[in-house]
């Protein structure tokens, strides 16, 4: 658990993980160069309960904080949780649950419930995707999406942790960094089938402050291990978020690396013209499967469904003919 500035939410935290129905935990609290009490509080804690080991740094950032909490742990498996978030009782007997179910399973989640002020719309269809992911099936469909486990519930072995390299830091979220190092060695991922995680809301909170968490920087890492074919690359999706992908391929071919040789879209008034230098072609030209690889870049509501419905019956196969980036 790394912790910065977290006195008001830190104990309740602890609290929650008190309530586990599984017992044999150990929790590696690392005070991140804190201003508040948030120590002072750690430290009744673990005066109370030998279970909770404090550890004391300068303000070093989150990686560093992690990698510290990793480090010193004992276990056979390591948890993530944040100061201000809830994992509800049944969290740790279930995602070990999991482990002992699906025996190549790498990482492990949980479903979430979003707490909090001024959870916007955005934030409610991201939590209901996350929750809509449970199988290693779903996970390996969406896993370009978005992150699709919500870092403070992962749980993975230490032997695939150390394996992929545990967390850098990188230009992009350091959580992402590390799941798709797992899903590119092959590690499985999977969530038990309920809600039991309390997840903490802030307009304060990393995510919506760093830059490493910005909209291009989600981009970058997705182009950065986007799983690389013989085949000619193709974007469906000539929209809003597609365009923002269009101007990055442009910066990319200018550096002689990848780009598509043509972007889909089904708008008719779109289908000929040239939109940051790519030129815009109708689903129907599109070569044969096995003889082009499709990144799709269409965010609105249902548009998955609809190219997926549209390519599939034609067979396109999704993760070795297309794949969803947004």
């Amino acid at each position: 658990m790394p912790v910065r500035d977290a006195s008001d939410t830190v104990k309740e935290a602890v609290d929650s993980l008190w309530r586990q129905h599984f017992p044999f935990w150990e929790l590696i609290a690392v005070d991140d160069g804190s201003q508040d009490d948030s120590a002072e509080i750690l430290q009744a804690c673990a005066a109370a309960d030998p279970r909770v080991k404090v550890v004391r740094q300068p303000p070093r950032g989150i990686v560093a904080a992690l990698s510290t909490a990793a480090g010193m742990a004992s276990g056979q498996f390591l948890a993530r949780m944040d100061a201000d978030d809830i994992s509800l009782p049944d969290r740790f007997g279930a995602q070990l649950e999991m482990f002992n179910r699906i025996p190549t399973l790498a990482l492990c989640g949980t479903k979430v419930r979003l707490t909090g002020h001024g959870i916007s719309c955005g934030y409610r269809r991201y939590e209901a995707w996350l929750n809509s992911l449970v199988t290693p099936e779903d996970h390996a469909r969406e896993c370009f999406v978005e992150c699709p486990i919500a870092h403070p519930t992962f749980m993975m072995p230490r032997a695939w942790y150390e394996s992929a390299g545990g967390y850098r830091d990188t230009p992009w979220p350091e959580d992402y960094d590390l799941l798709l190092r797992i899903w590119q060695a092959g590690g499985r991922m999977a969530k038990p089938d309920a809600v039991l995680f309390e997840w903490r809301h802030r307009p304060q909170r990393l995510s919506q402050t760093d830059p490493r968490y910005a909209p291009e920087a989600f981009r970058k890492i997705k182009r950065h291990y986007l799983p690389r074919s013989s085949a000619p690359l193709y974007q469906w999706g000539a929209g809003e978020v597609g365009k923002l992908w269009l101007k990055d391929w442009q910066a990319e071919a200018k550096k002689g690396g990848l780009w598509p040789v043509a972007v889909v879209d089904i708008n008719p008034r779109k289908i000929g013209r040239i939109i940051h230098g790519f030129r815009v072609i109708d689903p129907s030209d599109l070569p044969p499967p096995g003889l082009c690889w499709i990144a799709v870049t269409v965010g609105a509501p249902g548009a998955r469904e609809e190219i997926r419905d549209w390519l599939v019956p034609r067979g396109y196969r999704e993760g070795t003919d297309f794949l969803f980036l947004a």
